[in-house]
């Protein structure tokens, strides 16, 4: 390969979080079809819990590799011993991954780069949340490109932390209402709608130290990818583009040509729920979950459980073990199992797209992550919306207010099981469901067409490793 054209070289750090994992994955292998030399790292611990998960030690990208994709697979250690709970103790855990992980990213970075092909242009990809990429990639003259796994209207939010500040909404005031309408390319919004690290009083715990550091690294970055679609989010995305190179190349966890379930991405075991699905009549089960990392009190549980029964519909619940914040492993009401019979199915786990896609679901009530919401654009699965935290209160008001393919479990957290029951009910048999698929139906569309050869996705993808060689070729001239 000639000097004027090295071959790009991706190093790539992903984030110890589910939702975060998988788009990471998959663009890893969006990368290596292009032609581009893949170096992913996983923490030891999320590899750990990986190889547990699917009871295998193997190499997670060796399938990939066997289809002639490029994707080298390693780990890095985060300082902590593999049985060092980072959930109990996470104010711990990321007071260390903000003081000491950069340094052991940055001795990993140097001895991947030192043991690289001559040939190869290595640069930089990690998550935005991450607080080093900036510092490493000037170290190390890399470029650095950002990837940004919620929707645009949550990077917005967080990029504009300092005009949100000026005008008294950061941190926001509790239980007070006020409406923003300065940002650029965002549309008047309620300060209710905010991520919750924004209406925290307690400014000085680790995630509000994490978020305006992780986003004043994101300014230096060269290009910032985003899993999300331009049609979904147009002036948001044009707004951005005034400072970055900024790209929609959404949503990362579906491909028309490439077989993305050939590497492991669930960090938990999968229920195969397709025997009892297949036993109902289309459309008539409710997918309930909330997510891999999401808690919630007992009593949020008992409520949803008992609103699900007065409601008399079919449902998959995905209950994990640590749903709950407290210490009680009962999480369910006594006796549930036999109440419920076989209307519902409590599962620790299972392949939602598999459940989502399957013809017996006609809904889903979730906790809006935003891999959630996107997997349910994609199947035409319209949502109940009951965001608990982080990024759900914002993805909740693009689901419901903006796109109108949702609704509200109730308003706020707190939870009645009549109303819930009532909700249910109306949601999958009511009037109102109609114009709710009509318009799911029409996102679905937009995602399908996003991913075709000329649809924006792709380009934008297309357009993005373009101006990435152009960059890499600028640096060595």
């Amino acid at each position: 390969m000639s000097e004027k054209c090295p071959k790009p070289h991706a190093i790539m750090v992903a984030l110890p979080y589910q939702g975060h994992i998988t788009p990471f994955v998959n663009l890893a292998l969006k990368l290596a079809s292009k032609g581009i030399v893949v170096t992913f790292a996983h923490l030891e611990f999320i590899h750990h819990t990986l190889s547990q998960s699917q009871q295998s030690s193997s190499d997670l990208f060796s399938e990939a590799r066997e289809c002639g994709l490029d994707v080298r697979y390693t780990t890095i250690n985060d300082g902590f011993p593999l049985e060092f709970d980072r959930v109990l103790h996470s104010d711990e855990y990321w007071e260390s991954m903000l003081r000491d992980f950069p340094s052991r990213v940055e001795e990993f970075v140097v001895k991947i780069i030192q043991s690289g092909d001559p040939s190869f242009a290595p640069f930089l990809i990690a998550d935005t949340f991450y607080t080093w990429p900036a510092a490493i990639a000037k170290n190390q003259n890399l470029l650095n490109v950002s990837f940004w796994t919620e929707p645009a209207l949550v990077f917005s939010l967080a990029y504009h932390m300092d005009l949100l500040k000026e005008n008294g909404h950061f941190p926001c005031k509790d239980h007070v209402e006020e409406e923003i309408n300065y940002l650029p390319g965002v549309e008047e919004m309620s300060t209710k709608d905010l991520m919750s690290f924004l209406k925290a009083t307690d400014t000085a715990t680790t995630v509000d130290k994490v978020v305006p550091k992780a986003f004043e690294g994101v300014k230096k970055a060269d290009f910032i990818l985003h899993n999300t679609v331009h049609e979904l989010e147009s002036e948001t995305l044009s707004a951005l583009n005034m400072y970055r190179p900024n790209y929609a190349v959404g949503p990362i966890n579906f491909s028309k040509t490439l077989a993305t379930s050939t590497v492991s991405k669930s960090l938990r075991s999968e229920l195969d729920c397709t025997n009892w699905l297949n036993s109902k009549s289309p459309g008539s089960v409710l997918y309930v979950s909330f997510g891999s990392h999401v808690q919630t009190s007992k009593q949020v549980i008992e409520e949803i459980a008992h609103g699900l029964l007065l409601s008399e519909v079919n449902f998959i619940w995905v209950v994990r073990g640590d749903a709950v914040s407290s210490a009680d492993t009962d999480v369910l009401p006594a006796g549930y199992l036999d109440e419920i019979k076989d209307k519902g199915l409590i599962v620790p786990w299972c392949n939602q797209m598999m459940v989502l896609s399957h013809p017996a679901v006609g809904g889903f009530l979730t906790h809006c992550g935003w891999n959630s919401v996107l997997e349910s654009i994609w199947c035409g699965t319209p949502m109940i919306c009951y965001p608990i935290i982080y990024d759900q209160p914002t993805n909740r008001k693009l689901v419901v207010d903006d796109w109108k393919i949702g609704i509200n479990l109730c308003d706020g957290i707190s939870v009645e099981r009549k109303e819930v029951a009532e909700k249910i009910k109306s949601f999958m048999s009511g009037a109102a469901s109609k114009s709710l698929r009509e318009e799911t139906r029409k996102l679905n569309a937009i995602l399908q067409n996003a991913l075709e050869s000329d649809g924006s996705s792709e380009r934008n993808f297309n357009q993005f490793v373009k101006d990435l060689k152009a960059k890499l070729i600028a640096r060595i001239e």
